[in-house]
Parts: C-alpha cells; structure tokens; sequence
C-alpha cells in the first residue's frame, strides 16, 4: 500500500555528485511550481492512504520559497513531512535558523541531511555540521545520510585473498554507475537475479518530478498523473503488463537485460549497476516507462 510521496521539487542542485543516481547538478532543470504541488497533494489526499510527503531533489533549499509553501500546503492537510537536503545554505547560525525556524514551526517530521565526503567544501565546521546542529537545538528530528565512496580491499591473511567491494552503500545507478565503477569487480548478468531494493508488486512510496513521472524506481515510470491521476494509474497498475517492472519482477535485472538480449558482455558490478545499464540500452524504446531521459544523463552511451 502506498503511504509516501516524494517529491522531487526540482533536479538542479549546487552539487554534482558522482554517486547522484538522478543525475543532477547545476545545469539539470525541472522544478514544480506551487500549483503543481497543490496537484499531487489533491491526489495524494484522493488517494487517502498517503500519511507523509517528503520534499526532496536535486536540492529543495534552491526553491526555498516553494519549500516552505509546500510544507505549509501539505501540513494544512495534515500530511507528516520530510526534507532530503545537502545542507549548503549552513553557512553560519544565523543563516541556517532563519532557514529551518519556519520549517521547525510546521513540525517537520523528518529532516535528512546529507553529511560525507560527496558534500564536503573543506570548511570547518562544514554547513552539513551547522546545519544538524541548528537543527537539533530548534528541537527538529534529524538523521544524516552518508555514503562512503566504493574502493578494493584485498583481504589478508587468514582469508581468501582477493578484492571486495567496501563502501557498499553506494547504489551504482544514473552518475554512479558512469563514475564510480571503474576498476571494481564485475559479476556476470546472470548473477544478479532478483531487485535487492524496490518492491514492485506494491510499493510504499513512489518519486513523483515536475514532469508528471511517477516513479516506481528512480527512472522507471508507471505513468504520468499531469494525465492521468495517481489513483488510476495505481489500479490499473499490473506488474507483468509493464515492459520494464515485468522482467524485473520474474528474475531481478538479469532477466529483464536476458529478456530484451541487452546484457552486458563484461558484467556488472551490482544488480543495480546491471539494471541501469539494461535499462538505459532500452530508453528509446520505452521512453515513457524510462523517464524521465536526463535520470540517464545527458550522454545516453551506455558505459560504466
């Protein structure tokens, strides 16, 4: 049963990050406007089993003022809500209270902080740092994400030698599989069997953009609810009818890069490095389940 919305409220970001699985940055465009926002909320309280909205990007703080309204919108209806946030805007105590008062006052229910090495400018203490603790003293519910760049271990003595993967927690889909690949171990197509991430059958939360996308997964579309509504396009949902989600439900990625003979010779690192790679050989085929196409970066030569 879906119970969270995401909104993607704009893919630019000040950052662009090598893990990104959006492929966003500067140049990335595509941001809500406020009656876009009261749209999915309309259909999100139509949908009547949605209990909170997450309000996420690219970076939602460079939309600051729709930000703020679209925490307002969605508390009024009494949805919890969540932010995904860089924390750049940090930049003193000053700056980066008068940014989270506001949302302190509407009850944020969840304020996400990304806090690594992709994020950091040097400075100390950072903005991710001022931001956290801002956010604490204002008495916000805080939690920091932080991925670790992916690196070869070779194991010692008294184990198999051999290279392992670490800093696991990096998902090697959109940037990240172009980026963040090279030299790590490749497993054959077949290996990868099953989604190890996303439930398909009936998800608890879909990423919605500007675009009108509704995503399953991050660039795998069931439709678009700027033409059709969320409520519809979920009951007439059907997991094998879909061209991607079908073969991804029978046998993981690698039957759908089995099923469409797009497998890659060399392998992949993940399944979902093996999945973003079938599904990118396929954007042109299915261009309305692949969106939207700048999820798979501007230069749509499979590699990685």
């Amino acid at each position: 049963m879906l119970t969270e919305i995401h909104l993607l409220l704009t893919y630019t970001c000040n950052f662009e990050c090598d893990h990104c699985f959006l492929y966003c940055g500067p140049q990335a465009r595509g941001t809500f406007t406020r009656e876009q926002v009261v749209e999915v909320l309309d259909q999100a309280e139509e949908l009547g089993t949605i209990n909170r909205i997450y309000f996420e990007g690219g970076e939602p703080f460079l939309a600051y003022p729709l930000l703020v309204e679209g925490i307002r919108l969605a508390r009024d209806r009494g949805f919890e809500v969540g932010i995904v946030t860089n924390g750049y805007w940090a930049t003193s105590d000053e700056v980066a209270e008068n940014r989270l008062r506001p949302l302190a006052e509407m009850g944020v229910a969840d304020l996400s902080i990304s806090d690594d090495g992709f994020h950091s400018d040097g400075r100390d203490p950072t903005p991710v740092r001022t931001a956290i603790d801002v956010a604490r003293r204002l008495g916000m519910p805080v939690n920091t994400i932080a991925i670790e760049e992916p690196s070869l271990q070779t194991e010692d003595e008294g184990h198999a030698k051999g290279a392992t993967i670490i800093g696991g927690d990096v998902v090697f889909r959109g940037r990240a599989a172009d980026q963040l690949t090279a030299g790590l171990p490749l497993s054959p197509a077949a290996s990868f069997g099953q989604c190890p991430f996303e439930d398909l059958v009936a998800p608890e939360r879909v990423h919605v953009d500007t675009h009108g996308n509704v995503q399953f997964c991050q660039g795998v579309s069931i439709g678009n609810l700027w033409h059709t509504r969320l409520a519809e396009l979920l009951a007439e949902y059907r997991p094998t009818s879909h061209p991607i989600c079908g073969p991804l439900v029978e046998g993981g990625p690698a039957r759908l890069a089995e099923y469409y003979g797009v497998a890659p010779e060399d392998g992949a690192v993940t399944a979902c490095h093996l999945c973003f790679r079938a599904r990118r050989a396929l954007i042109d085929r299915f261009p309305s389940q692949l969106a939207p196409r700048q999820i798979y970066g501007s230069n749509l030569t499979p590699s990685g």
